[in-house]
């Protein structure tokens, strides 16, 4: 899988992350609450698909503290809600 995640300031440019491998990357939310970090991802036949990893509206409170995360399947992505531990399915992938 390719993935190429940024925000307004940090470009944490492209990642090559093997199958059954992790990235990730620390951060802080501004005081403004508008923290958005996004990401292109290339994954078999899906490519150039175009999420938003981290947005502050949705995220501050569905992620566990410092840690918001996300599983990559065959049929889109899911986010682990951190107050429950359940992953939900949150983006499908194109037709």
């Amino acid at each position: 899988m390719t993935l190429h995640c940024q925000s307004k300031d940090n470009n944490l440019g492209q990642q090559t992350v093997p199958d059954g491998s992790e990235f990730g990357w620390d951060f802080s939310v501004n005081v403004e609450g508008t923290t958005l970090f996004f990401c292109d991802l290339g994954w078999q036949s899906v490519m150039d698909f175009h999420f938003d990893a981290y947005s502050f509206g949705r995220d501050f409170v569905r992620c566990s503290g410092d840690k918001c995360l996300w599983i990559v399947a065959k049929e889109g992505i899911y986010g682990q809600n951190g107050k429950t531990g359940l992953w939900e399915y949150a983006y499908s992938w194109p037709n």
